[in-house]
């Protein structure tokens, strides 16, 4: 029998323990997976970066803004949908700001978030110059992130006339690149398909530069 008693030999075995798994699970299962994130997943495990011009110009899992100086939206570039991520803890405004993710937690009967909905389907309808009745879901109502990178086809589609305009290309020419970077449900069955907006209008800049 061991020279100690009872308490002592269950502290040590608590602290044997304690190391054992610290390794484990503290250094041991963090490098494994972080090895196999950047040999498998290389581009995921890194923010799913995007280069533009020799710079990293966002990421294309994270929604971005194209506006003007003033804060209003860019016509020659398709817009993402509104974003709830509208301040942050530096104080920052405007959306798509990763500093304050997450949805506005308003009701569907909530007083605000009906007012907001018909000013943002005014404003939509003006810009995009549609009718109210043709306006999707998701052009005037944010994702639970508040950092939706996609838009719905039917979003993409009442703005391909705008942005056609903006660069003096037709339409059906918007529309081919609309299809490229229209994505399916993930595993075939999640979700809905979606256009990711950062990479649709990178394409734009490139194709159809605004001169």
């Amino acid at each position: 029998m061991s020279p100690l008693p009872s308490t002592a030999r269950q502290f040590l075995a608590a602290i044997r323990g304690w190391i054992i798994f610290t390794i484990i699970c503290g250094l041991i299962y963090p490098l494994v997976m972080f090895g196999l994130a950047q040999g498998l997943f290389n581009k995921q495990a890194n923010g799913s970066l995007v280069h533009y011009g020799g710079r990293v110009v966002g990421s294309a899992l994270v929604c971005q803004e194209f506006l003007n100086a003033k804060g209003q939206p860019l016509p020659q570039y398709f817009q993402p949908r509104p974003s709830a991520s509208d301040t942050s803890a530096t104080n920052q405004t405007g959306g798509c700001n990763m500093l304050a993710t997450g949805a506005t937690n308003l009701g569907p009967d909530n007083l605000i978030l009906v007012q907001d909905i018909r000013a943002r389907q005014k404003a939509v309808a003006a810009f995009d110059h549609v009718p109210i009745s043709k306006i999707p879901a998701d052009a005037v109502t944010a994702s639970a992130s508040g950092l939706d990178a996609y838009i719905s086809p039917a979003n993409a589609a009442i703005q391909v006339d705008r942005v056609a305009a903006a660069r003096h290309v037709s339409p059906a020419a918007i529309r081919t690149l609309v299809a490229k970077y229209t994505f399916g449900r993930p595993l075939g069955f999640l979700g809905e398909p979606g256009v990711n907006v950062l990479l649709l209008n990178i394409a734009l800049d490139k194709k159809y530069p605004v001169t």
